[in-house]
């Protein structure tokens, strides 16, 4: 496998990017050339990846937070909430998780992230190869595990799309476990939206 940093550069952006100093408190992501930056989280949105990554059994699985990703061929730096990678896989150092050796990648929606995370995000991580794309939406109470990407570049897709709702104990097969998703809160005076 190709190293990371021996990968060729695909824009100048991304240069651009990986040299820039952000200003701090700030996620700051580069989605198919377009740099993003969005404020901390929600306190309901850090609730429920803590009840995830305490789901996830250590013994098995790396839970990344705050872990930018590389994906080949494509002018993207995201930062999802949590990566979860097979335990003894993927580079021990280094500021980026090549998409090749991650198993799920997880988006808590945010009240400004919607579109992002249904629609740039899982075609992202499909071109990436990702196996499992798993979308946490508390604007809508509701769970979405996206399976068996497909296609190349802005027209990647992922083939299997599984919903649930906040309360059910939702399967998530990539890591072998299900769910408990009781404790996940919902935004409060959030616009409903059209998703997935």
């Amino acid at each position: 496998m190709t190293a990371v940093e021996d990968r060729p550069m695909t824009t100048d952006i991304v240069k651009y990017f990986e040299n820039f100093e952000f200003p701090e408190g700030f996620k700051v992501e580069l989605l198919r050339g377009e740099i993003v930056m969005m404020a901390g989280p929600d306190v309901a949105h850090n609730d429920i990846l803590e009840a995830i990554v305490d789901q996830i059994p250590r013994k098995n699985w790396r839970r990344l937070q705050t872990q930018d990703i590389a994906v080949l061929e494509q002018a993207s730096q995201p930062q999802p909430d949590l990566v979860v990678v097979e335990r003894g896989e993927g580079p021990g150092r280094g500021r980026l998780m090549p998409s090749e050796v991650i198993t799920m990648l997880v988006e808590v929606v945010s009240k400004t992230s919607v579109e992002r995370d249904y629609l740039v995000k899982r075609s992202i991580y499909a071109a990436g190869n990702v196996p499992a794309y798993f979308i946490i939406d508390p604007v809508m109470g509701q769970c979405v595990l996206l399976t068996e990407p497909t296609g190349r570049g802005d027209s990647a897709d992922y083939r299997r799309q599984r919903l649930t709702k906040f309360g059910d104990l939702t399967p998530l097969e990539p890591v072998g476990i299900e769910l408990d998703t009781s404790e996940f809160a919902t935004y409060e005076n959030v616009r409903p939206h059209r998703y997935p």
